[in-house]
């Protein structure tokens, strides 16, 4: 009996020494490590790898201890998976601080007006929050759009252009679902409304004004631009738009040719009549409004002055002679 109590009293002491330890190493060691460390923690992965891998990007000098601190603390499964950004000369007590509340690095980037969404993959590929391919697969599945409720065939056009700051999204999902709640936010229900009184609804909207996006950064010209566009649309006029010929194009070289704009495709608009079937970019709110509020024209036509801005015209003779100076003349 005696025996089995010293017995006991040996291991109770053993653990308030181990205790006594991990407390002494958490909250009196001086901060380790000389560098920030950036570690992402895999939602699954066993505590023993976490610690190791902290260890051995020298965030904390003892996986042992700080492995028996967290198990005695009750928080070994509370360790949040994501990414960290640990900075130099941290402590074990601010490395647990982190781990438990979830303190995950944020990742910031740009989505500008009038990318399309390869280039949108690539960007969060560079920047390592996504694979492009799987994105890009997402971003044109039917049956994942269709629970959206979007009332499109792809999310080309409704990745909202913005700037953004996020977590480390575990897939693609999180990051679609953070740049269309972006969009739904800007295309108010007042915006909504009125797309109803001009006869349009949503994906003809953002198809437009994706149009009017790629045809010009000028954005005092975009109201006037929507107005060309709807002008010919109650006309029953071709848009005859070259960056719509240019989105339907495989691998284009960057040399628009006539045989280009000859050749079928949905979205040569040269050739059909109109709108393409979807948006051909993400536009941003003001090529939105612009198309729900154009300019009062009677421009048909428009061509470009060669220093981004652009020469409207109510006539074709008007146009021509204004083709011939701008472009012909120049050539």
């Amino acid at each position: 009996m005696l025996k089995r109590l010293f017995g006991t009293i040996f291991v109770t002491g053993i653990i308030m020494l181990a205790l006594m330890g991990s407390y002494l190493y958490l909250f009196s060691r001086a901060p380790f490590g000389n560098a920030r460390q950036e570690v992402h923690v895999v939602r699954g992965t066993s505590l023993e790898n976490i610690v190791n891998t902290l260890a051995e990007r020298k965030v904390i000098a003892s996986a042992p201890l700080f492995r028996l601190y967290l198990i005695f603390q009750g928080v070994a499964n509370q360790v949040r998976a994501g990414d960290y950004d640990f900075p130099a000369q941290i402590t074990p007590k601010e490395v647990v601080h982190q781990l438990l509340r979830g303190d995950f690095k944020t990742y910031r980037f740009t989505i500008p007006e009038g990318w399309a969404l390869g280039q949108i993959a690539l960007l969060l590929e560079r920047r390592g929050l996504v694979e492009a391919e799987p994105f890009l697969a997402l971003c044109r599945d039917p049956v994942f759009i269709e629970t959206l409720g979007i009332g499109a065939s792809s999310l080309e056009g409704f990745l909202f252009p913005s700037t953004y700051e996020t977590y480390h999204p575990e897939g693609p999902k999180p990051m679609i679902n953070l740049m269309l709640q972006e969009f739904k936010k800007h295309y108010t229900p007042e915006m909504a409304a009125k797309a109803k009184e001009l006869g349009l609804n949503q994906l003809k909207v953002v198809t437009l004004a994706s149009i009017i996006e790629k045809e010009t950064g000028k954005p005092e010209e975009r109201p006037l631009i929507a107005s060309v566009f709807h002008n010919r649309l109650i006309r029953q006029m071709p848009l005859q738009s070259d960056p719509t010929v240019i989105y339907g194009i495989k691998d284009f070289d960057g040399n628009l040719t006539r045989r280009h704009l000859e050749t079928y495709t949905p979205y040569n608009t040269y050739a059909i009549p109109g709108l393409p079937p979807g948006p051909i970019a993400s536009p941003g709110k003001a090529a939105l409004l612009a198309v729900l509020y154009p300019a009062e024209t009677e421009y048909l036509y428009f061509v470009s002055r060669n220093d981004g801005s652009h020469v409207f015209s109510k006539t074709l003779g008007e146009h021509q002679r204004n083709v011939q100076k701008y472009q012909l003349g120049r050539k």
